[in-house]
């Protein structure tokens, strides 16, 4: 049976679509629940998707759609604002954004990945408005703090470790280039329709940062998960121009750092249930040094 709050919760992002829907002139009869997590998304009928993101987030929203339009001026097939909607309609404070739905396709091989992120590394930024500048500790420490399964011992391990990366990383960033960076590249975020053109999704934490950020999600499912080939990597390393990021003297420092992020996701969510719970403290126990690799981390 869900939870009273998570049907309260899924009974106001459907009012807020209603109330958008109504202001914008688009029709949610139908609408079909995709996501429900910071940011609500549905899918309506004539093939769009409406995204309503979460209290106060008006210019995250806004940003998002420059992005966008400013993908497409470059060339780079990415998800499609509505351009004949004034956007994003606003209800209760909550930006509601609408979106061209991708027909159906699957996610990106290894080589695809990387031909996409040689495309957006090599991209001039815009000038207006600027892209923010990425941050790979965003919310971390909030997260391990508001962590309610952790014990106190893990906490301090965690926060410490956290501390660790931070120095180590703002050593790899002095005098190292920024490009444009995707911020979650993985094959899943970029879609390949029967055309067989790879469409970038989740610009959510598209901004300026080391190329190496986006090289590391699919270099760990080879060094410390085994989730993809040798052969597969190389295709990706050769895609994206024979650079190989498990090579660079700073590859450790983002590794960990993006396992850690992807720790205190799993930490957010423990309380939900057991099997989230016993998740998130084996991911720990993994970080720690207390489970050999290759690693095994159930997606949640």
């Amino acid at each position: 049976m869900p939870d009273v709050s998570d049907v309260d919760k899924d009974q106001a992002a459907y009012r807020v679509l209603a109330a958008a829907g109504g202001q914008a002139g688009v029709p949610i009869s139908g609408a079909e629940l995709i996501r429900d997590g910071v940011n609500v998304l549905y899918r309506l009928p004539g093939d769009i998707i409406a995204r309503i993101g979460p209290d106060g987030s008006r210019e995250t929203a806004t940003r998002l759609l420059h992005t966008s339009h400013w993908l497409a001026r470059t060339g780079i097939p990415a998800v499609q604002a509505l351009d004949d909607i004034g956007q994003p309609t606003m209800v209760d404070n909550r930006p509601v954004t609408w979106w061209v739905s991708i027909p159906e396709h699957r996610y990106a091989t290894p080589a695809e990945l990387g031909t996409v992120l040689k495309r957006l590394h090599t991209l001039a930024p815009p000038l207006s408005p600027p892209l923010p500048v990425l941050d790979p500790f965003a919310g971390l420490d909030e997260a391990l703090t508001a962590a309610a399964t952790l014990s106190e011992h893990d906490r301090t391990w965690l926060k410490d470790l956290l501390k660790r990366l931070h120095r180590e990383y703002a050593q790899l960033q002095s005098g190292s280039p920024r490009c444009v960076v995707h911020g979650d590249a993985w094959q899943g975020n970029v879609a390949v329709p029967a055309d067989g053109v790879p469409v970038l999704l989740d610009l959510d934490n598209l901004g300026l940062g080391l190329r190496e950020w986006d090289l590391i999600p699919l270099a760990v499912d080879l060094t410390d998960f085994a989730r993809v080939t040798s052969s597969e990597y190389a295709a990706f390393v050769d895609a994206y121009g024979g650079y190989d990021v498990t090579t660079w003297p700073g590859y450790r420092t983002l590794a960990t750092t993006t396992e850690l992020r992807w720790t205190a996701f799993a930490l957010n969510k423990a309380s939900t249930d057991s099997k989230t719970r016993e998740q998130a403290h084996h991911r720990v126990a993994c970080l720690k040094g207390e489970v050999r690799q290759p690693w095994s981390w159930t997606a949640l």
